[in-house]
């Protein structure tokens, strides 16, 4: 999904317009599941169904800005910060127990990010002299708050999704998230809407396709077990985008992000068998 953004803003195609045209194949998408299961529309909980849809809305719209404007393995790194406070919101308000190998899989996690993100911070220290160099380590640290908002913005997300999953079918949450998202981002894009060609179209398309995947995953993971080690899992997409910003978008990784992502990967390896 990050790729397909990634791409599809390179063409000059506004973040908004992503996130409209996202919402809308995620919204028919899930509308269609919902009539197949044969439930209500409009689900059980309604003031929570209502409150995740906001604060995907917004997060969602942090969440493209990120990866926009910066390379796509940094981008997906600051939003796997998710986790880390995913466990914290879930210990104080879902007063789920942290176990060990989670603990573990998000230290060797936050230390992978932090290697990877050295050069960005090593450069931002250095006060570059050049003009254009300063407004080049600006950006990043614009697109750098809105990778953490992002991250933020999502473990809300999560912890109230998976307070959701007690009272209703992952179809009708994931149903809440566009609907809602669907006309508050019609009305922030106003009148930039730029008319895509056939293939960056396509593009948009995929962007809600697997972003439809994503969530049913997500979702029915968060219902199977706790949120800190269903979202922990996640920090596995870090390497994925590294892998695909190498070979699609030409961002050749650099010795950082190797020694990074190995600590990223020993954590998930961690979490998935530190219990048996």
């Amino acid at each position: 999904m990050a790729a397909c953004v990634k791409s599809v803003s390179s063409h000059g195609i506004p973040v908004l317009e992503i996130v409209v045209v996202r919402a809308l194949v995620s919204a028919v998408l899930s509308y269609g599941d919902i009539k197949r299961k044969k439930l209500s529309l409009w689900g059980n909980n309604k003031p929570w169904l209502i409150a995740r849809g906001l604060v995907g809305a917004f997060t969602l719209m942090l969440v493209y800005y990120a990866v926009t404007v910066l390379p796509l393995a940094e981008a997906t790194i600051l939003q796997y910060l998710h986790p880390v406070f995913t466990a914290v919101l879930a210990f104080y308000f879902l007063k789920e127990a942290i176990y060990r190998s989670t603990i573990i899989c998000i230290v060797l996690s936050l230390l992978g990010l932090c290697v990877m993100i050295q050069p960005i911070l090593m450069q931002a220290n250095a006060g570059l002299a050049s003009s254009q160099l300063e407004t080049t380590v600006q950006y990043s640290w614009l697109a750098l708050g809105a990778g953490i908002g992002g991250a933020l913005g999502s473990a809300i997300a999560y912890i109230i999704v998976k307070k959701l999953t007690a009272t209703d079918d992952s179809s009708v949450i994931i149903f809440y998230f566009p609907v809602i998202t669907l006309p508050i981002a019609l009305v922030l894009l106003g009148r930039d809407f730029v008319m895509p060609s056939l293939g960056v179209a396509g593009a948009l398309v995929l962007v809600g396709i697997f972003t439809q995947v994503g969530q049913v995953g997500l979702t029915k993971a968060l219902h199977s077990a706790d949120a800190n080690k269903a979202t922990a899992y996640a920090y596995v997409q870090v390497v994925f985008a590294a892998v695909i910003g190498w070979v699609y978008f030409g961002e050749i990784p650099i010795l950082t992000s190797f020694i990074g992502g190995g600590l990223i990967l020993l954590g998930a390896v961690v979490n998935v068998l530190g219990r048996r």
